[in-house]
């Protein structure tokens, strides 16, 4: 399965990076790329459930493939959620339904690094995703 170019952009960066402390601080710098979320988008509608932090999404459908935005208070979780909307982006509802997280964030090198709490949250955000593209 092909990549989004940017996923393809991350997947190269991210296996350039020796060890951990080079792809937290890769990772930051991918959250400060996120295009920020204004106050209307950050309401409870498109509030995340199931992240310790706060995590908002928002999703537009064009021509049968999505686009989300998402924004958070946390700084890596910036970082992984900027690299996961890499990931999904441009995706059909399907290929949406068939992401592998886990095997996406091991491909990155990050899947070790990942506690529960985080990597439930991600979990959480791709569930929303999927569940805004049924619902479309």
């Amino acid at each position: 399965m092909s990549l989004p170019p940017a996923a393809q952009q991350a997947l190269d960066a991210f296996s350039a990076c020796p060890g951990w402390e080079q792809r937290a601080r890769l990772l930051m710098q991918w959250g400060e790329r996120l295009e920020p979320l204004n106050d209307a988008e950050r309401v409870d509608e498109h509030r995340v459930h199931g992240c310790e932090s706060l995590v908002w999404l928002v999703a537009e459908n064009q021509d049968g493939v999505w686009h989300f935005r998402a924004g958070s208070e946390a700084r890596l979780l910036r970082g992984l959620l900027a690299i996961l909307l890499a990931r999904v982006d441009g995706l059909s509802g399907d290929k949406l339904a068939a992401l592998d997280l886990v095997d996406w964030f091991e491909q990155l090198g990050l899947q070790r690094q990942l506690s529960p709490s985080r990597s439930n949250g991600l979990n959480a955000v791709l569930q929303r995703m999927r569940e805004l593209a049924q619902e479309s």
